[in-house]
């Protein structure tokens, strides 16, 4: 409702400019606050005392100017000017009702989708692992992250394109490839089950062995070169380590499958016609026998232009060039409006200079929008990103058996009587949540410490609390045997309690919006936390099934079920599903 005030009052702030009672040039940040004691409205505004003193009037002959002009609209019942020239504003019961009542029986919670004219195609660039290595915990923001806005833009209706931009290139997979050829001609079984030890077994090979390190330079050239035997071997080993992607994806319940995979080598056969595009207009300079563009709005500290190497002294290619061939076939042959990138926050630079350069070279037309969604590091308590006591990368993995494990005990300590089979369906389902949510509700753009104390807690903002919030409206319904998924009818709200959590439950496609628009899944998980609280709230000071009559008793179970169903929705479009019991 904060949105429809708002945008009430902009349009009465142009209509006074009009008038010349404010001037062409006032452009102030409107700023609406939840009142305490709701018999002075729902909301209040000092809008008209910021603006008395540029418009030359006292605050309350603003205030009135402002609410006489202000045009009616049927979801504020009044206005009323309070104090020096507050306005407080009192949202129409009726409407409220109204809505709330329609939500609970429309599909999607009565959240339209885009028409026609409004659905984007969105292509979304995330996760992109190296598959020379197992996934480690710095792919999981990016996993997740990149995840949970796919599921908001397709759940309002978009055209979305996963893109899983995967390292599948370049001079390591030699050593690699090297390394599976001397395995299979001594007859050892080729064991990829554990790509890190391979890797490192490869890695030594490569350090200890001149004539090993030849061969994997000969394999480079022969791959690149298109070879058919090397491409056998190579296209045998991605296929086994993106199993190991495959399998943390459904573990984590990440929507990425082997079709939405387009990795580097996808662009290898495009790589030197970009390098060409760009000397074709006339934008690459050569510096020290390496083909660079220069772009006047990129400089270091001391105000030097920073170059975007496109292909090195020696012919070859970088990240850059691949990058750019990337973005020119999302645009041209996607036919993308918007290309979202879910990449660390230290490629920002990267990023910015390949867009630039992509708009500049045409490979993009100045529609299409290409956005960085930057994300900060998951740190130890140390403040340092996090790694094994040891001082190694932690395998992604390996942190999610520790957090199912976790999650596990914590779950048999609660209910130490419970199967086993239900008892480790539930510690896995909590432990995965714990993992996600912990990330999720945190700014992606900041750096966060990983504690399972925390994330693991039943207390706060975590998804333990949210699933049990769930479960505690489930068993409402349980208790009245009935259907949450199937009842309806009319919503009334007699008290504060029932209004506040109405109120909130409206705000959903505006905190959706948000999300897709910022790609900012932090918006929806502190959404959700609040919807919870609120319904806690209403839950202690409402009797549902103890009600006073039939009629209320009916009408907050409507309210319960919209409340438990909006929670459901949020979490699992954040990739988590609720369990029915805890």
């Amino acid at each position: 409702m904060k949105s429809v005030v708002e945008a009430l009052l902009l349009q009465t702030l142009d209509t006074l400019k009009q008038q010349g009672v404010l001037a062409e040039d006032v452009n102030p940040r409107i700023v609406l606050q939840n009142t305490k004691d709701k018999s002075h409205g729902d909301f209040a505004c000092n809008i008209a005392m910021m603006l008395a003193k540029p418009a030359g009037m006292n605050p309350r002959d603003l205030a009135e100017r402002i609410t006489s002009t202000m045009p009616s609209d049927p979801r504020i019942s009044n206005t009323q000017i309070a104090g020096p020239g507050f306005i407080n504003f009192f949202v129409n019961n009726s409407w409220l009702e109204e809505q709330v009542s329609k939500a609970l029986s429309a599909p999607n919670l009565g959240i339209n989708t885009v028409t026609d004219n409004d659905v984007q195609t969105v292509v979304i660039d995330y996760s992109s692992p190296n598959l020379a290595k197992e996934m480690h915990v710095g792919h999981l923001r990016s996993s997740i992250i990149g995840d949970a806005v796919v599921r908001a833009l397709e759940f309002q209706g978009h055209q979305v394109i996963r893109q899983n931009h995967v390292g599948d290139w370049g001079t390591q997979f030699g050593m690699l490839l090297a390394y599976m050829e001397e395995q299979q001609n001594n007859d050892e079984d080729l064991d990829l089950a554990d790509l890190e030890g391979f890797y490192r077994a490869s890695k030594q090979r490569f350090d200890e062995s001149e004539k090993f390190a030849n061969r994997a330079r000969e394999l480079v050239v022969a791959l690149q070169s298109g070879d058919d035997y090397c491409n056998k071997l190579w296209q045998e080993f991605n296929s086994i380590s993106l199993q190991h992607c495959l399998a943390i994806y459904k573990r984590l319940g990440v929507s990425l499958t082997a079709k939405d995979v387009r990795g580097e080598s996808t662009y290898n056969k495009d790589l030197q016609s970009i390098v060409d595009a760009l000397a074709d207009a006339k934008l690459l300079v050569e510096s020290n026998g390496a083909q660079c563009v220069f772009m006047d709005e990129f400089k270091n500290k001391e105000g030097e232009t920073l170059p975007i190497i496109v292909q090195k002294s020696g012919g070859g290619f970088l990240y850059a060039t691949s990058d750019l061939a990337a973005v020119r076939y999302r645009a041209q042959q996607l036919k993308a409006d918007r290309v979202l990138y879910f990449v660390d926050q230290r490629q920002a630079l990267h990023f910015n200079q390949v867009f630039a350069l992509a708009h500049k070279a045409g490979f993009a037309n100045d529609t299409i929008s290409l956005e960085h969604m930057g994300f900060g590091t998951m740190n130890g308590a140390d403040g340092k990103p996090f790694k094994t006591r040891s001082g190694d990368t932690v395998k992604l993995v390996d942190l999610l058996d520790e957090a199912e494990e976790r999650a596990i005990a914590l779950v048999r300590s609660k209910n130490p009587d419970m199967d086993t089979a239900s008892l480790e369906k539930i510690g896995k389902s909590v432990g995965i949540a714990a993992v996600k949510y912990a990330d999720l509700s945190k700014d992606r753009a900041r750096d966060y410490i990983f504690n399972f104390e925390q994330m693991l807690s039943f207390e706060g903002n975590t998804a333990p609390y949210l699933m049990y919030a769930y479960t505690r409206v489930a068993s409402i319904f349980d208790k009245a045997g009935l259907d949450m998924n199937t009842i309806n009818g009319d919503i009334t709200l007699a008290s504060e309690k029932e209004k506040d959590l109405a109120n909130k439950l409206l705000q959903f496609p505006e905190i959706l919006d948000r999300l897709t628009r910022r790609g900012q899944p932090h918006t929806l998980c502190s959404y959700i936390y609040e919807v919870a609280g609120l319904f806690s709230s209403f839950y202690e000071h409402c009797p549902i099934l103890a009600a006073d009559t039939e009629a209320e008793k009916q009408s907050r179970l409507c309210l319960a079920a919209l409340a438990g169903k909006t929670i459901k929705q949020g979490l699992n479009l954040l990739g988590i599903n609720t369990l029915e019991r805890m």
